[in-house]
């Protein structure tokens, strides 16, 4: 594990005082963590095909068991809980009952390798990444899509556009508050990207961000990144290394903020999730 190379109390991110507290170990893999307009966290534990729900009171519940094996997950503008569901390799909504709805099944007619993160824009379009992952599950050993993309589903469409197609195998995904950037991390390159994006939903202005890869991603109200893998490690607004936070497991391999104030950082990491309390606010 690396070393929680913090800074000094006064300039960390992290809270001061603030240690890392494990909240559960129960799950086979955690992944996909994401937040309520309320500050309620919810994660999948695709192995076991469920989605968990930590709330801002501290409790931990099942929110939906049968879940599609999400992977990646985010809350969209109306509530919904939008999901990689790749037992088929989907895109879903789950609305707050748990009930689901298909928003996407292929492309062009055909199976995508694997939904694996996403995010939605002011606009209600929905980015994701779609590596190639072999599950135990499926039914098939190869893809049937050659290369490994990032696609965009705009609001209202029934078929993807892909946006990038240059990348190795891209992963985590997040963008900016203000619709402008898209962060796209390429997990088997070990880089993460900045692209600009378009008013029409494409990418352009490609720039290499920082020489590190990602499994999922979040951004804080400063503009700082967070990445996953080995611990949580934070880059500045620049691409510059700012701080990391050690976790004691095998792979960390999301995040995001949570809490009344949205200012606990929840991590979900191999069988467990963490929580530790920041500075700073989450944006999503």
């Amino acid at each position: 594990m690396m070393k929680n190379t913090q800074r000094t109390d006064e300039d960390s991110l992290v809270a001061k005082g603030a240690t890392l507290k494990r909240i559960s170990n129960q799950f086979s893999f955690t992944e996909g963590a994401s937040v309520d307009k309320n500050g309620n966290v919810f994660f999948t534990d695709q192995p076991n095909d469920k989605i968990w729900k930590y709330d801002i009171n501290g409790n931990l519940t099942v929110f939906l068991d049968k879940a599609g094996r999400s992977n990646g997950t985010y809350f969209d503008h109306n509530g919904n809980l939008l999901t990689c569901a790749d037992e088929k390799d989907e895109l879903w909504s789950i609305d707050p009952k748990g009930q689901a709805t298909i928003l996407l099944k292929d492309f062009e007619g055909h199976r995508f390798n694997g939904p694996n993160d996403l995010w939605e824009d002011l606009k209600g379009g929905i980015y994701f990444t779609d590596p190639y992952y072999q599950r135990p599950y499926w039914d098939r050993t190869s893809p049937d899509i050659k290369g490994e993309k990032v696609y965009y589903l705009a609001r209202g469409k029934k078929q993807a556009i892909v946006v990038a197609d240059d990348l190795e195998k891209p992963n985590g995904i997040v963008g900016t508050p203000d619709g402008k950037y898209l962060y796209v991390a390429d997990i088997q390159a070990d880089k993460t990207y900045k692209y600009k994006i378009n008013p029409d939903g494409k990418l352009s202005e490609k720039k290499l961000f920082c020489e590190k890869g990602s499994d999922g991603m979040t951004l804080d109200n400063q503009g700082n990144v967070y990445l996953t893998g080995d611990g949580v490690i934070i880059y500045d607004k620049n691409g510059k290394k700012i701080e990391t936070i050690a976790v004691p497991e095998k792979w960390t391999a999301n995040l995001c903020f949570g809490g009344k104030k949205k200012n606990n950082l929840f991590i979900t990491a191999s069988e467990s999730v963490y929580t530790i309390e920041m500075r700073v606010k989450g944006v999503e």
